[in-house]
């Protein structure tokens, strides 16, 4: 590793930085690296700038002059790891272990002594992913059962709360979106340090995260976002002194501010200082200066605000108790009487009374939390599983969300809350009558996360009022030929060119467009417009997922929320067959009450009523969310759905997948990888599915064309997709329109161009192109029948997550009104079947 110049700010651009500091302005990236080079009366100014701005947060959090701690145990599940930082101790090689890892009795009992002992908190610490390093782990996990280190840790993690009622936070390194579905429901809280930004730290021989993989900066802050989208109040933090200069400190600071801001999510920042330990690599390198911790907390609480939780680990700072809480910290972190700092063990934890008296020394009041802070237990859903709320209510003041010091922690059972149905359940009428309660819900300032944030992520060839999908004339002229000739080459990185500039076609090239998209519609399907009669069923709106263009979710308490019964699903689904129907689809919110058999049970009740109506339920989303809440594979929840009845699925919750307009779209959606995995396990297992994409919003035509290629590219694997629906985004009450983010939906230029774009880049894949008379209205539909589409869906008979979006086009159609648009567009019609063969009489 090359060593990098750290040039000395001035004392004038130190002084500056202050009075903007002090003035509560923004500090830019430069000031707040001079200010980690304040000392003396300069850090003094920086320490009280930083002291009052905690105050003024703790007076509005209502614990004014609180600093806060966490009684916990310390479980050092495993001590391998599949990484080589230069300066950890913890992790260690299979011969100097007994075992691979902790048995799970060894777990109980040292959560059990802790239990005794008035400890509220299990921390589990581990190291990365130890079984694809260590055939020892790997043999270990086999022996019992486990197909990862995750999997026991998710285990033991239950049998925690089960069995002695404390509170697991958990610490296994990095995790993707999918896994920290999975773990959520066992734990109130989990963590993952940041460390630093600087990747040169991890990508150069020498460094202190040298042949880590999981220690790639990218990598750790793909976790803090996907730890937001999930909604798992998340501990972060920086360990300073490793190597990184004061830009690159400042940066890591900036980057979690980036993440807190964006999904609310960062329950503590930890501000650590490097400790050089004996038979490391980097024994010999010198210890963070206790002074550098304290500017750096400063800077950390001038940048985070008064609303950020900071924690400097107390057995760390050489007995500067003072000094820290001058520098803006507010609590203290885990603190154990039973265990060992595993991560440090040659510097034991404060005693608790010593810790309260150079705390109430230093002018504050020591107060227990929970490994979860007390924003998020007074908060409740959705940031705690339903199942977990027991345990943590057991040992929490309702009005503080504090822990109650004298609880002592007991055993709960880990199970499913009793669901209680009812609400608006008449709202699948209601919607076209009276309409909604509201535009918005009542959390639309938080539940999305920071508006700016949302905004700032926007591509700017996707900002309203910037010309999309514009192409030079040579590249329109070409395309149309290709089109004509080899229309699925359009697909192929070889004519991008070609394809943008066709998306970007209008006037009579785009009627030329239109014409070869019908043109390729007679040949691959003939002239016959389907259509299928079937009623949409959505079984609850209850939803704290945070979708941003989502009008439907509604929380528990609100005016609009509902939760259907199994009987009235059935109910709904007999009505349906009686009245023609071949199907019934089925979509609902991502309820946190929902059991984890809810979804089975549902198509169940629908079959036990119903023998012969088609079910085709639950998009990805709903799926992968049930899997990880049911701690198994998405591969085995789909086959248990399918023994439960269900024949195929919705390919929605898909709107773009590119994650880079993904994740502003939606704030806790599934990747667009774990949709492509999903529908690509359930093609595999038979079920087939829709293909769908949403667009008009916060998109461009580079998003659409890369959209459809994913698209081609399930298809020419698993052949599984039936048909590709077009959705025009509906703006109305959608919160990134409402918030002035989003563009007020697609131009009528824009539908006709995707629909027949769809039908020529997926020309020999996918033969069915359906258009949605809900967005589009009869007018609209009868067009794009004329540009290249086949299918009108269904009669739906019930439609309500576009109406909540403010659609104005009504909640179902009769077969004679279906039959009415294919007529106008001058076509044949046939009632098909979900699969598209033909439907009976």
């Amino acid at each position: 590793m090359v060593d990098r110049s750290d040039p000395e700010p001035t004392e004038a651009s130190i002084r500056r930085a202050l009075g903007r500091a002090a003035t509560g302005r923004a500090l830019d990236a430069g000031e707040a690296s001079a200010l980690l080079a304040a000392r003396g009366p300069m850090l003094d100014d920086l320490l009280r700038i930083a002291g009052d701005i905690r105050d003024a947060g703790l007076r509005d959090a209502g614990r004014p002059g609180v600093v806060t701690y966490s009684k916990k145990v310390f479980i050092p599940l495993t001590r391998l790891c599949r990484d080589r930082c230069h300066y950890c101790t913890f992790a260690t090689v299979p011969h100097r272990l007994p075992a691979a890892y902790l048995e799970r009795d060894e777990v109980l009992a040292i959560a059990r002594e802790g239990a005794a002992q008035g400890c509220k908190e299990a921390l589990f610490t581990l190291g990365d992913r130890p079984e694809e390093r260590w055939p020892a782990a790997r043999r270990w996990l086999d022996e019992r059962g486990y197909d990862s280190t995750l999997d026991y840790l998710r285990a033991c993690a239950v049998a925690v709360l089960e069995e002695t009622g404390l509170l697991p936070h958990l610490n296994p390194g990095v995790l993707t979106w999918s896994e920290l579905q999975r773990l959520k429901p066992v734990a109130p809280s989990m963590g993952m340090m940041l460390e630093t930004t600087a990747t040169r730290l991890w990508s150069e021989p020498g460094g202190p995260h040298y042949g880590s993989p999981d220690k790639e900066p990218a990598v750790r802050l793909r976790v803090l976002d996907d730890a937001g989208r999930v909604g798992v109040p998340f501990t972060t933090g920086i360990l300073i002194g490793i190597g990184e200069d004061r830009a690159e400190r400042v940066d890591a600071i900036f980057a979690i501010r980036r993440a807190m801001r964006e999904y609310g999510h960062l329950q503590e920042v930890i501000v650590q200082n490097f400790r050089a330990k004996p038979d490391t690599a980097m024994r010999g390198m010198p210890d963070a200066e206790l002074h550098d911790l304290a500017a750096t907390v400063a800077v950390a609480r001038v940048l985070l605000g008064p609303k950020a939780r900071i924690q400097a680990p107390p057995n760390l700072i050489a007995g500067e108790y003072d000094l820290l809480l001058r520098a803006g910290i507010d609590d203290w972190g885990g603190v154990s009487p039973v265990t060992p700092d595993h991560v440090n063990p040659e510097r034991p934890w404060p005693h608790l009374d010593e810790l309260a008296a150079r705390t109430a020394s230093a002018g504050f009041t020591l107060r227990e939390r929970l490994t979860v802070y007390p924003e998020y237990v007074r908060a409740g859903e959705p940031w705690l599983d339903p199942r977990l709320l027991p345990h943590v209510t057991a040992l929490a003041d309702p009005a503080t969300g504090l822990a109650v010091e004298a609880a002592r922690p007991e055993g709960r059972p880990w199970q499913e809350p009793e669901e209680v149905y009812g609400g608006r359940t008449d709202l699948h009428v209601t919607i076209d009558v009276t309409g909604r309660t509201d535009d918005r819900r009542g959390d639309f300032d938080s539940v999305y996360g920071d508006w700016t944030e949302v905004a700032g992520k926007v591509a700017p060839q996707a900002r309203a009022g910037v010309p999309l999908g514009a192409g030079a004339d040579a590249d329109l002229r070409a395309g149309l030929r290709l089109a004509a000739d080899d229309p699925a080459a359009l697909l192929t990185p070889a004519h991008e060119a070609e394809a943008l500039a066709l998306f970007g076609a209008d006037g009579p090239a785009l009627d030329e467009l239109c014409r070869l998209a019908d043109d390729a519609r007679r040949d691959a399907v003939g002239d016959d417009v389907t259509y299928v009669v079937n009623r949409n069923i959505n079984f609850t709106n209850v939803c704290y997922v945070g979708c941003r263009f989502c009008a439907f979710a509604q929380r528990e308490s609100d005016a609009d929320a509902f939760r259907l019964s199994l009987e009235q699903v059935a109910d709904r689904a007999e009505e349906a067959w009686t009245a023609g129907a071949t199907e019934v689809c089925l979509q609902g919110g991502i309820d946190p009450k929902m059991p984890v058999t809810g979804y089975a049970d549902i198509v169940r009740a629908i079959k036990a009523r119903v023998p012969d109506m088609h079910v085709h339920a639950f998009s990805p989303m709903e799926i992968v969310t049930a899997a990880a809440k049911a701690g198994v594979p998405v591969r085995e929840w789909l086959l248990q759905l399918r023994e439960a009845g269900l024949d195929t699925i919705p390919g929605t919750a898909a709107e773009i997948l590119d994650d880079d307009v993904r994740w502003v779209l939606t704030k806790g959606k599934l990747p667009a990888s774990a949709w492509v995995d999903v529908v690509s396990t359930a093609h595999e297992l038979g079920i087939r599915s829709s293909s769908t994409m949403m667009y008009g919003h916060v998109d461009h035509p580079g998003q659409w064309l890369a959209h459809f290629r994913v698209l081609a590219g399930v298809q020419d694997r698993t052949g599984g997709f039936t048909e590709f629906v077009a959705l025009p985004f509906v703006h109305t009450n959608a919160p990134i329109y409402l918030a002035g983010i989003a563009r007020p939906g697609s131009t009528w230029r824009e539908n006709r161009v995707v629909h027949a774009m769809a039908r020529l880049l997926l020309h020999g894949r996918i033969d069915n192109i359906q258009c949605s008379w809900v967005k589009l209205g009869d007018a609209g539909t009868v067009e794009m029948l004329r540009g290249g589409c086949n299918d009108l869906g269904g009669t739906l008979m019930e439609e309500t997550i576009s109406r909540m979006a403010g659609s104005g086009n009504g909640s179902a159609r009769t077969e004679e009104q279906l039959r009415a648009i294919a007529t106008a567009a001058g076509r044949p019609f046939r009632k098909r079947t979900t699969a598209y063969g033909h439907a009976r009489a």
